[in-house]
Parts: C-alpha cells; sequence; structure tokens
C-alpha cells in the first residue's frame, strides 16, 4: 500500500511539489508497527516513552533528594488532582507552579500558559552567560502527569544541561523515566521574552531511526505576559490552530474570504460546536477515500456559526449538490498528510474595538525551529454577549525576506486528482461518489521488483529492531476530551 501510493505522487508530479507529504504519511504508517499492537494508535505528539539507560542509575542516586523534595511541596496538590481526575488542568498547573514558586524554584507550565515564578533567577543565568561567568540554576517545567527538571551550568559562556523527566506514580512519588545530558549547541533569550536551548544526545532507539543523535529543543517564556492574552487566546486561536487549516496562514476579510479552506474549517470547527469528533472520517483506503454528502443543514450550521457569510458565498467555494441539498466532503488522506512539527500561536498584545471586536496579534511561537516568532498575524473577532464569537478577519506579518509556511498542505486540486486516481474518473469509470472502495488498479511502479523488496526488507528489519529496543517500555497517552457548546443540527448527520 505505501509504495503503491509513492509510486501515485510520482506520476502525478506531486512529489516534486510537495516533497515533505509522502514523507510525513510513510511516518504515520510506520508509527502503528513501532509502538507495538495496541489498541489506540497515538499521535507522536502523544507518545512520552520512557526508558532508561545505564547513564540514569547514578545520576538518580544524587538527585533523589530534591526529587523527592519536589514531590513533597506538590504532594497536597496532587492527591486533590488525582482525586478529581483534574492532573493537568489549568487551575492545578497553576497552582503547582506557584507553589514551586513560593519554594524557591523557577517553575513554568509545559504549555507556557503560566506566569514563570523565580523568573529573575533564570535572567541572572542569563547575564552570567553573557558576561561568562559561572553559575547554576534549576528549571522546574510542570507537566500534566509529572515534571521535566532541567539542572543548567554555565562556565566561560559555554552552557551544560541535564534534564530529566520525572513522572507520577500511584502513590504521588514522582520517578525518573529519563535524563539525558547535552551541551547547548544554540542558546538565547529573545526580544519576546523566551529563553530557547537546544543540544543533541546519543539514543540508541533515535540512532537506529535516523543514523545521527537526538536532537531536543527546548522554548520556555520567562517574561510575564498579560493574563487576558492567554485568555483570547485559549478560547478564539488555540481551538482552531495553525494544524490543517489556514484560517491564521493566509489574508482574508468578511468582505472577500480569499482562500479559505471551508471543508478543513468544518473539520475544525465541528468538534467546538459539537463537543465531539467530526463523524465523517477516512476509510481503510488512504488514497482516494470516502466521499460524503453532508446535509445543507449541518454544513451550513457549523460554518455560520464562526462566520458571518451567506449560503452563497459559502456554496460557491465548495462543492454543493443542489438535488441532493448537501454539500460534497471528502476527508484528508494520505495525498494530504501535513508535518506533525508545527509552530503553536499565542497572543501577546489586543485592542478593544469601539465596534464591539477585539483585534488579537498574535505570534507563531516554533521551538523545532529555536523561534520565539517565526510570524505574527493579526486576527479580529466578533465575541457575543452568550459566549458566542465570529471570525472577522485575518492578516498575515511575515518576517522580511522569503518565508514560507513550510508545514502546511492544502487538499488536492480535481486536477491533481485525476492525475493521482485516472481509475475514477475515465469516461467508463463510476461517479467517485459512488465508485467501490476496495477496487484499485495496479500502478505502474518506477522501481524494480528487488527494489521495492529491498525496501520492504529494510523497512520490516528497522520495525524488528525498534520492537526489541521498545518491548519493555510504557507509554503515557495523556487524556483528551472535547468541549463545546450543544451542536446547532440535531440527529444523526
Amino acid at each position: 500500500m505505501l509504495l503503491e501510493e509513492i509510486n501515485r505522487f510520482w506520476k502525478a508530479g506531486l512529489m516534486e511539489k510537495n516533497k515533505k507529504t509522502p514523507l510525513f504519511a510513510m511516518i504515520i504508517l510506520i508509527m502503528p508497527i513501532m509502538t507495538g499492537c495496541s489498541d489506540r494508535t497515538p499521535k507522536v505528539s502523544d507518545i512520552e516513552i520512557m526508558q532508561q539507560d545505564s547513564e540514569v542509575y547514578s545520576f538518580e542516586k544524587n538527585d533523589s533528594a530534591g526529587t523527592e523534595r519536589i514531590a513533597e511541596i506538590l504532594s497536597d496538590i496532587y492527591e486533590e488532582a488525582a482525586g478529581t481526575n483534574t492532573l493537568g488542568s489549568p487551575d492545578i498547573m497553576r497552582r503547582m507552579v506557584v507553589r514551586l514558586g513560593e519554594n524557591g524554584y523557577a517553575a513554568v507550565d509545559s504549555g507556557n500558559q503560566v506566569d514563570m515564578t523565580q523568573a529573575e533567577q533564570v535572567l541572572e543565568f542569563c547575564k552570567a552567560v553573557d558576561e561568562k561567568e559561572t553559575d547554576e540554576l534549576t528549571i522546574i517545567v510542570v507537566m500534566e502527569m509529572g515534571i521535566r527538571k532541567y539542572d543548567l551550568k554555565t562556565e566561560d559562556g559555554n552552557v551544560n544541561i541535564v534534564r530529566g523527566y520525572y513522572q507520577y506514580d500511584r502513590n504521588g512519588s514522582l520517578q525518573n523515566r529519563s535524563t539525558v545530558s547535552y551541551p547547548a549547541d544554540f542558546w538565547q533569550y529573545t526580544e519576546e521574552g523566551y529563553l530557547i536551548f537546544e543540544g543533541s544526545y546519543f539514543s540508541d532507539e533515535s540512532y537506529i531511526l535516523t543514523l545521527s543523535d537526538t536532537s531536543e529543543h527546548t522554548t520556555l517564556r520567562i517574561m510575564p505576559l498579560d493574563e487576558k492574552c492567554r485568555e483570547y487566546n485559549r478560547k478564539y486561536i488555540l481551538p482552531v490552530g495553525y494544524e490543517q487549516n489556514n484560517l491564521f496562514l493566509c489574508d482574508w476579510s468578511e468582505d472577500n474570504f480569499g482562500d479559505l479552506d471551508f471543508y478543513d474549517l468544518f473539520d475544525r470547527f465541528y468538534p467546538m460546536l459539537c463537543g465531539r469528533p467530526v463523524p465523517y472520517t477516512a476509510d481503510e483506503n488512504s488514497g482516494f477515500g470516502a466521499v460524503y454528502q453532508v446535509p445543507e443543514e449541518l454544513f451550513e450550521n457549523v460554518i455560520g456559526a464562526y462566520f458571518d457569510m451567506d449560503r452563497e458565498t459559502l456554496r460557491s467555494k465548495t462543492t454543493y449538490i443542489s438535488e441532493f441539498a448537501a454539500y460534497e466532503y471528502r476527508p484528508r488522506g494520505f495525498y494530504e498528510a501535513e508535518s506533525p512539527d508545527i509552530a503553536y500561536p499565542e497572543v501577546v498584545d489586543y485592542r478593544e474595538n469601539e465596534d464591539g471586536t477585539v483585534t488579537l496579534q498574535v505570534n507563531a511561537v516554533y521551538p523545532n525551529g529555536n523561534m520565539s516568532k517565526e510570524f505574527s498575524h493579526i486576527t479580529v473577532i466578533r465575541p457575543f454577549s452568550e459566549g458566542s464569537f465570529q471570525y472577522v478577519s485575518n492578516e498575515i506579518l511575515l518576517p522580511e525576506g522569503n518565508h514560507e509556511i513550510w508545514w502546511h498542505s492544502h487538499r488536492l486540486t480535481e486536477e491533481e486528482r485525476e492525475n493521482l486516481y485516472p481509475e475514477y474518473f475515465g469516461e467508463e469509470s463510476p461517479n467517485p461518489a459512488e465508485a467501490p472502495i476496495g477496487e484499485k488498479s495496479e500502478p505502474v511502479s518506477i522501481l524494480t521488483a528487488e527494489e521495492e523488496q529491498g525496501l520492504q526488507d529494510e523497512a520490516m528489519s528497522a520495525a524488528k529492531q525498534c520492537m526489541e529496543l521498545y518491548k519493555e517500555s510504557e507509554i503515557a497517552y495523556p487524556e483528551t476530551e472535547y468541549r463545546g457548546s450543544h451542536c446547532l443540527f440535531i440527529g444523526n448527520p
């Protein structure tokens, strides 16, 4: 199946146009093999591999007293959260960060949603780095199920990091799950108030996959941020984000909706409005995939909840089937995969306007690119008294020089789809909406039979090695909840 889809890309000329898509799709397809036969296939971002190596034990002996003290400081908050199933909630994370600060620790949460405590310690350490003095610093990052502890040392302008990951056990103790040490190859305190550092360390399991050391990026907000900015971000920007949609990645307004993809926005808005995942999912054919007819009432209610637009405009930018009073809808598939490595939005300023709208200035923070502002955008929203709201406009503010929002993949055009799947579009072919999913034509391979077999053998060999490495490992899956108001459409979609 994997080779078949790659060959389709070459035949359609899409590999050159969007080289990243097949690679990311291959990663997605091989992840279930790498992680074993779990009942749930996790996202890459959901996985925290907890495996100790021989270097951990000596460090644990010296550090156990420090982590025991941290666990004791947080014990009553942890017990309350564990008893009420609120671990990872904003309130619990905030209380833990504040408690650590009261006990002298520089601390922040993993999502940078709480102002760092004892930030002056970090600023003093950064000053010592700049002036090539000797200094030490510990930073605690509070996570849903544990903490990350960074022990930093600087001398002659160089910084060395020891990073430990600790997870709560059933008794509320912090157990070491991994510890690594590396020099900071990149170190910067940015204009936006972030401390960013990066370094690499050797990992057996990572080396099998990449033939290189493991790179680790850390991005921590040091300077405080207006709580109103965070409130606006959580309510209006983060629920949509930058993944598999272009709401904040292009210029548009209520007078001209530009290049907005309303199918991607249906995917994002439906859970926000209805409180559950989109029911129109891809089938076992990861290529051409399923085609649905979404009732006009549902599609228009979902989009209309967040935009002030008439149905004629919406229908002109989508495929509307009048005889069925429905919108044609295709879930994203193999050929439209995006990189999971993307920026996240952070509202850094706002202006409440006389007409009731709110103008938000948003920075795209990209940890793996060591950037606290990859680009910015100005987004205007229209809040209503009952808690609902509409998006009014968006304007991208790019940095000087060439810039590409490289992770985003547009949905295939009809021409690209025809080139990839001619068997569904020929004169004697069935209508795509009626085509039997299970029937496929054999693609013309760009590889010889020997080359295809060689690739398959290499993939299986790598998978077997990784299974050996991970067979004793634990995988943590954070809880995910969908929250939203009651869906406007009543009935089964």
